[in-house]
This record gives C-alpha cells, sequence and structure tokens, in this order.
C-alpha cells in the first residue's frame, strides 16, 4: 500500500520533501515546531512488515526531537523500518541506502549524570551531529551513534555499532566498529 494521503500531513508538519518520494506504508514522521526536516527526490520509505523480507521490527520513524534539529536526507535514499532521530543534526548523503532496523541517532536520548536524569534535565542531553556520506550501505540492525561521520561510499556491516569517524570507501563492521576493508 502507498500511503499518498500521508504526503498532505508531511506538508502540513512543514516537512520538506522532493518529488517522487514513495511511502510504502505509513511511517511515523514528527517535524517539531521551528526544526527542519528536509527529504530528497526519489527517497523510498518502506514502513509495512512485508516491504522488505528481512523482517521489519516497526515502521519507519523520523523525528526531529527540538525546536533547532535538522534532519536531511538526500535524494535517492531508500530505508526500511529505519529510526533517524535528531536532536542537533543528521545528514544523508544521496544514493545511500538505509537496511532493515537501523538506529541512527544524535544524542543520549536521557542524561549522563545521575542527578540530571533524575531531574529529567533535557538540557543534559549529550548531542553531536551524525553525517553520512553519499553512495553509502548501511547493512540491517545496525546503530549508528551520536558524533558517527562516514565519509562516502561506505558500507556498514549487519549489526555494526558505529561511533567515531570513517573515511570514504571502508567497509565497516563490529560492535565497536572498526574498518575492516578499504573499497
Amino acid at each position: 500500500m502507498n500511503s499518498n494521503w500521508f504526503k498532505l500531513l508531511m506538508k502540513v508538519m512543514k516537512i520538506d520533501y522532493g518529488k517522487n518520494l514513495l511511502l510504502k506504508g505509513v511511517p511515523v514522521i514528527f517535524n517539531k515546531k521551528g526544526a527542519t526536516l528536509n527529504i530528497g527526490s526519489d527517497v523510498v520509505i518502506k514502513s509495512s512488515f512485508l516491504s522488505n523480507l528481512v523482517g521489519l521490527y516497526q515502521r519507519t520513524i523520523i523525528v526531529t526531537r527540538t525546536s533547532e534539529a535538522e534532519i536531511y536526507i538526500g535524494d535517492n535514499v531508500g530505508m526500511s523500518g529505519a529510526t533517524i532521530y535528531a536532536r542537533k543534526s543528521i545528514k544523508i548523503g544521496k544514493n545511500t541506502h538505509i537496511g532493515g532496523n537501523v538506529k541512527i541517532l544524535d544524542n543520549d536520548f536521557h542524561p549522563l549524570e545521575i542527578e540530571a536524569r533524575n531531574a529529567d534535565n533535557k538540557e543534559k542531553i549529550g548531542t553531536r551531529p551524525v553525517v553520512i556520506g553519499e553512495n553509502c550501505f548501511i547493512g540491517c540492525n545496525s546503530l549508528i551513534l551520536k558524533g558517527a561521520t562516514l565519509g562516502d561510499g561506505c558500507v556498514v556491516g549487519a549489526g555494526a555499532v558505529v561511533s567515531g569517524t570513517f573515511g570514504d570507501n571502508c567497509v565497516i563492521a563490529g560492535n565497536p566498529a572498526q574498518v575492516i576493508k578499504r573499497l
């Protein structure tokens, strides 16, 4: 089922998207007032259980959580059951493919310090931008953590936990992820 009616709701939420956006199933997309959420042209977002046979655990979730947050998704990006959750900034380059159930997070969700966590002090939540280059492939069930930078042409192995900076054309795998090959 294509969810073209959802595009009307996206316009109301001030979510910019390019031509030929294809929604398979109904994603969860939320743009906080004042935040920027920009989806390029020819993007495919799969959210229905049978839209990716790797086995999706959830619908795709794309959220700007603060009014300062920015999410930029380049042209010709595909994703299935992914979570993209920004308090600061997440940028995904064109022609990047994001496998089933991948999580891309630019924050810790909760403060690390006990006092701040118990007080639910949102200003103490650690955040750092995430940048994913062009022409990347991120394997299913991977976790891209705050501050991660992937150069162009990177491949992330299934289930990898990625933090840090990786240059162009690297194959990255493991927990913690490390370069296992250069392309």
